[in-house]
């Protein structure tokens, strides 16, 4: 309007602006545009094609403290509505529980590791396990070992390849699943001077750490592939873990991938 009066009537921008109560600074402000836009709009993309149950929060984390973007946080959100990509999220009905005891969190590496089971099939029926284990201090992945049954046996083997490289964990946290209270487990537990913490039957929130966990492997790694042998589903395991322990942000430490605070420890 000030400029269309100036133009109109040969007034000076300074009354101009009086007139209609604006900066001259705002008058003389021409708007960039910024080839930025396209590139952030890009990596948007890309990363919710690449990680499907990604949402703002990830993405803007990704960028900022694995890529090392600076982008302010309202404009990547502003171009990530633009694009519609936001996910769905069904509401759920909310239930009225007593407060959880508050869990216990690691202050050094190697002080506790969760471990938990998974299930899923493939294509022809079957049906596998995945057995996880990570670390509570960083929620590092260790270890995701896929097959058809997973005895206590083969889950000792699991736990000692890992500490070939990562050493000895303190203790071990399960719940009371019978591959976790037989007695191979816990007589190898005992020779290697590891304690075992069982949960509560019924409280999975005591094992929160591996639970949040199975959630986040469900929904990037169960639920994007169709498995048809045990070997596909390990070498899509392998490389999930990889990206989850190198790549993808961690809100619960800080948004950063779980390595980053690894080596900042």
């Amino acid at each position: 309007m000030a400029q269309r009066a100036v133009k109109k009537h040969q007034i000076s921008v300074r009354f101009a602006c009086l007139v209609y109560s604006v900066s001259e600074s705002c008058y003389r402000y021409q708007p960039r545009l910024s080839s930025e836009n396209t590139l952030i709009a890009d990596w948007l993309l890309r990363l919710t094609t690449t990680h499907r149950r990604w949402g703002f929060g990830l993405c803007f984390l990704y960028l900022r403290n694995v890529k090392g973007f600076g982008w302010n946080h309202k404009r990547v959100y502003r171009i990530f509505q633009e694009l519609e990509l936001n996910l769905r999220i069904k509401p759920k009905r909310r239930i009225k529980r007593d407060k959880a005891d508050a869990l216990s969190v690691p202050v050094t590496v190697n002080e506790v590791w969760s471990m938990d089971f998974m299930f899923d099939s493939l294509s022809d029926g079957r049906s596998i396990r995945a057995f996880n284990l990570i670390d509570d201090y960083n929620r590092e992945c260790l270890a995701i070992d896929v097959d058809l049954s997973m005895p206590a046996l083969r889950v000792v083997r699991s736990l000692e390849q890992v500490i070939e490289w990562r050493g000895k964990p303190a203790a071990l946290r399960c719940d009371n699943g019978p591959e976790y209270i037989s007695g191979a487990l816990v007589n190898w537990a005992n020779q290697h001077q590891i304690t075992l913490l069982y949960i509560q039957p019924g409280k999975p929130t005591q094992n929160a750490y591996i639970e949040r966990f199975n959630r986040t492997a469900r929904q990037e790694w169960l639920d994007m592939h169709h498995f048809d042998s045990v070997e596909q589903a390990q070498q899509l395991a392998t490389e999930w873990q990889w990206q989850y322990n190198n790549e993808r942000p961690n809100t619960a430490i800080g948004g950063v991938p779980p390595k980053q605070l690894l080596q900042a420890a």
